[in-house]
């Protein structure tokens, strides 16, 4: 060996020595993937290299950011995943890849081109470098190839100790998860739906305006226990005294003019003819003034019956103009209550009349209230809200609630696979979408 190969040979292996020095003191995976494809070019002369790990391309020559979508990266990753999976290592010939391949590799690679796989301990390939340049590896290159491709596997898994999971777990290991996961997808379970819920009155005893006027007090309070024939309005009788008033004026003066008559009757034909009419007039005065004392009447709601006012505000109905039968307020036993429900039809499972209904309230959410289900409505109202829901009620299995507690309902169904369960809405939404 002359002196000039001598100093060939010694300057090649100091650069093989500090590639292995860069990739031992990488700090990260990132600064070892840029030395990996970057470094090397001095000694091996490749006009450029791409570092894949399992499969996907994570740093190229020159290039800082990899463009997951670009032809040459899908080319490499196609060709790797080919090797790969042969189980190869060293040049690449024309032999071991496809025809859409080597027309790849002629368009965008160099025509030599060498894959050193990066192996574990166990010798099970986690990545690998795809080198390329003009001219063919010789056999020196390749043996220094193939110790820096250990280096580098090394290194990497120094800094990366955990494997992707694709490359962790065998195939068949793989393919018994997904078998599993298929059978849990398989599993029959309660289809449940939550839902807004309210603890309302059962049977109770509606409180209507029995006619048109304003509401001058309101003399109970909210959830105030009232007894039956208690006053609970008073509206303002103002006009109806005067109306009473006027029609008992008018029914005097009727029962005068008739009294006249009748006393001028025996005397005067024309008197006699007229005291029909008057004695006509007497009896519509007097049920004039029987409508007026009936309304003046009206203008004091007492209970019919006892239990607890219910309603929200009495501020908010006070000196209010309403009209007869508008709702002011509800009367109820406390003892007796039942569950409304308001099930948005996004929402909406299969429901039959006895599911169980489970009730949680936002004053004790640790505490579960039992209930089963009576009545669903067939069709969709508008909540206060805006939503469209429908309607459910649902009696209480124990002591029920004080009325007026809201919180939150879980419905029960029919079973189903697991899978439905989850992709229920899904579902729906892709077929609301596209038609199918």
């Amino acid at each position: 060996m002359t002196a000039v190969a001598s100093g060939a040979a010694e300057r090649a292996f100091a650069l093989f020595l500090g590639l292995e020095r860069q990739a031992r003191q990488a700090g990260s995976t990132e600064q070892l993937a840029f030395a990996m494809v970057n470094d090397g070019q001095v000694l091996f002369g490749f006009r450029h290299a791409a570092l894949l790990i399992a499969g996907k391309v994570r740093a190229l020559t020159g290039i800082s950011v990899v463009e997951a979508n670009a032809p040459f990266v899908a080319f490499v990753e196609r060709a790797a995943g080919k090797l790969q999976a042969a189980g190869i290592a060293g040049p690449v010939k024309v032999s071991q890849l496809d025809a859409q391949a080597l027309a790849d590799w002629q368009a965008l690679s160099a025509g030599q081109a060498f894959w050193l796989p990066l192996l574990d301990r166990q010798g099970s390939a986690f990545g690998g470098l795809w080198l390329a340049r003009e001219h063919a590896f010789n056999a020196s290159e390749q043996a220094l190839l193939a110790q820096l491709g250990e280096a580098y596997a090394h290194a990497w898994q120094a800094l990366d100790p955990v494997r992707p999971w694709r490359l962790r777990w065998p195939r068949k290991r793989l393919l018994a998860v997904l078998g599993m996961a298929l059978l849990v997808l398989l599993v029959p379970v309660r289809q449940s739906v939550l839902a807004p819920a309210e603890v309302v009155p059962r049977g109770g005893w509606v409180v209507a305006a029995p006619l048109d006027g304003v509401v001058a007090e309101f003399l109970v309070k909210p959830n105030q226990t009232v007894a039956a024939g208690e006053l609970l309005v008073r509206f303002d009788a103002t006009t109806l005294k005067a109306q009473a008033d006027v029609a008992e004026r008018a029914l005097g003066v009727a029962e005068a003019e008739h009294k006249a008559s009748t006393q001028r009757a025996f005397s005067d034909a024309e008197s006699s003819a007229r005291l029909d009419l008057l004695a006509a007039r007497v009896e519509q005065k007097r049920a004039e003034l029987e409508y007026a004392r009936q309304l003046l009447a009206r203008s004091e709601i007492r209970a019919e019956r006892a239990g607890i006012a219910v309603f929200a505000d009495a501020e908010r109905w006070t000196g209010k103009p309403v009209q007869t039968g508008e709702r002011l307020m509800q009367l109820a036993d406390p003892a007796q209550a039942e569950l409304r429900m308001e099930l948005p039809v996004g929402d909406a499972i299969a429901l039959q009349t006895g599911a169980e209904v489970a009730l949680f309230l936002d004053s004790d959410p640790l505490h579960r209230h039992q209930a089963t289900l009576e009545r669903a409505a067939y069709e969709a109202q508008a909540t206060a809200a805006g939503q469209l829901a429908y309607r459910l009620d649902a009696a209480f299995s124990d002591t029920p609630p004080r009325i007026g507690l809201r919180g939150t309902a879980k419905l029960y169904g029919e079973r189903a696979p697991l899978a439905y369960y989850l992709l229920r809405k899904p579902l729906a939404a892709l077929r609301q979408g596209l038609g199918l």
